[in-house]
């Protein structure tokens, strides 16, 4: 049974940084393509970075040069540092092992089907 776990979310000011982390159980997050995923309110949920299992990652234009994914095989856990935070940032974040990506649309990645139940991060100005 596949189990994801995030934490870390919480409210901070603009400019700030914040580490997610989502713990994995039922699946090991070396042997796939892994994803972060955010769904801000009355939106669908797109994808904003993705890690494959080569270890090298994709990041949608909005967050490019600020979020960094990353994983640790040993601990099954992945990893979203965001650095400079922006209000519009502010959003449900969820991981997930990735089914599909277009690197030049990351925002329409697929999962595998499996969430966990998310982390919110609040981001005012």
């Amino acid at each position: 049974q596949v189990q994801l776990v995030e934490s870390g979310g919480g409210s901070v000011q603009a400019g700030k940084s914040l580490r997610l982390s989502c713990a994995a159980y039922g699946v090991a997050t070396a042997m796939y393509h892994m994803g972060w995923f955010l769904q801000a309110p009355e939106n669908k949920r797109e994808g904003l970075a993705a890690i494959n299992v080569d270890g090298t990652s994709v990041y949608s234009d909005s967050v490019k040069g600020r979020f960094t994914i990353s994983g640790d095989s040993g601990k099954n856990t992945l990893y979203l540092q965001m650095d400079n935070l922006k209000p519009e940032d502010t959003a449900m974040y969820y991981c997930a092992p990735v089914a599909a990506y277009n690197e030049d649309e990351l925002s329409r990645m697929i999962s595998a089907g499996f969430w966990g139940q998310g982390t919110q991060v609040t981001v005012s100005s």
